[in-house]
């Protein structure tokens, strides 16, 4: 399959899974930088392969066939994430970056090998989950968003649902990374934003923030 075809069937799979779930033309559209025409010319064109299904104003929804094809490709590139972390310590915005474009040109043969290198892996270093060789997701998600938490709780930072550069620069500079414990010291409800407190810091996040980063509530 070509790679425009590859980003096309990963973003209607992404976007079905987050909180926007639209998965109508326009916003795949939008996602990948492309036309809403460019959009719609080419669910029609996998409409007719069997990958997804098309109805006029209506969202996209894969087939059992698409999806695994979208498995196929977020399993290799959340695989390219997880080594070129471990590997070469790589900010967690650049190892998205080579990702994208390593997914490609990657056979199921390496994925398989650079999963077994890595002691085969359920997360990448986002906190997302990385599909098994059979393009099943085997983990379950008990996550909330930040913004959704509750005041003088700890929760342990699951998800970074993010791919921009300054976001993952901010974690990055405050400790906000996947694993790390947090504890939620206010919610501001009125502002929709939340304090909270990590290695002796005290940081203020608004919701453009708190809605992106998971977490899981430390019992």
């Amino acid at each position: 399959m070509s790679v425009a075809i590859e980003n096309f069937v990963k973003a209607i799979y992404k976007n079905n899974n987050n909180d926007s779930n639209n998965t109508k033309p326009g916003n795949i559209a939008k996602k990948l930088g492309i036309s809403n025409a460019a959009a719609t010319d080419m669910a029609k064109k996998l409409a007719t392969k069997d990958i997804l299904h098309y109805e006029k104003y209506k969202a996209l929804k894969l087939t059992k066939k698409g999806e695994k094809m979208a498995l196929n490709v977020v399993r290799k590139h959340r695989l390219w994430e997880a080594f070129l972390y471990k590997t070469f310590d790589m900010s967690l915005h650049d190892i998205h970056r080579e990702a994208e474009l390593l997914e490609h040109e990657t056979s199921n043969f390496l994925a398989n090998k650079i999963s077994e290198y890595l002691g085969n892996p359920k997360f990448d270093p986002h906190g997302d989950p990385i599909p098994n060789e059979n393009g099943e997701i085997t983990t379950t998600n008990t996550s909330i968003a930040l913004s959704k938490t509750i005041e003088n709780k700890e929760y342990v930072i699951s998800r970074l649902m993010s791919d921009d550069k300054e976001f993952f620069d901010f974690c990055t500079q405050n400790g906000l990374k996947y694993g790390n414990t947090i504890l939620v010291t206010k919610q501001f409800s009125s502002n929709k934003m939340t304090q909270i407190s990590i290695n002796n810091n005290t940081i203020v996040l608004n919701q453009d923030f708190t809605n992106i980063i998971y977490v899981d509530e430390i019992n």
